[in-house]
């Protein structure tokens, strides 16, 4: 099966990250399952953003778990967009939250959630979690995967 990549704005080309997550392009694709319920899932193991106060970095292991409805997101572009933190000062919850809106806003899906595993800020690991929509009946969503602070590894 073809899927039609017209109009995809990083793929297949070079492409560098935003400058910011503002600015940052998301490309989407014609999801070629639209007529099925599943679970496709992002990981991002080494997230980095800035603290808006101090300047210094915070780093994050997401994981991404979405049920697609008529669009899923090209790779790459999402993963430019991550990149676009790297220099992008916010707290650990406007960052999981915000990601977690931006593919609600420009896919759609039929649920969505995010769960962002900060490493320790101050001592402090925090963890944020966000959901969007209701699992559909009989899809399987496995654990996240990624255990409670104890010295993440």
């Amino acid at each position: 099966m073809t899927t039609d990549t017209t109009g995809l704005s990083q793929l297949g080309q070079a492409a560098a990250a935003a400058a910011n997550p503002e600015d940052a392009v998301l490309d989407r694709v014609p999801n070629p399952h639209a007529d099925t319920n599943y679970v496709a899932r992002f990981t991002v193991p080494e997230f980095t953003s800035i603290c808006p106060v101090t300047g210094q970095p915070d780093f994050a292991h997401l994981v991404i778990d979405y049920v697609p409805d008529q669009w899923i997101v090209e790779s790459k572009s999402l993963k430019l967009y991550m990149h676009s933190f790297r220099n992008h000062g916010a707290f650990h919850e406007d960052c999981t939250v915000g990601i977690g809106r931006r593919l609600v806003a420009e896919l759609s899906p039929r649920w969505l959630r995010i769960g962002g595993y900060w490493y320790p800020r101050g001592g402090i690991p925090i963890d944020v979690f966000w959901q969007h929509g209701t699992l559909p009946d009989g899809v399987w969503a496995p654990e996240q995967g990624v255990p409670t602070y104890r010295g993440r590894g």
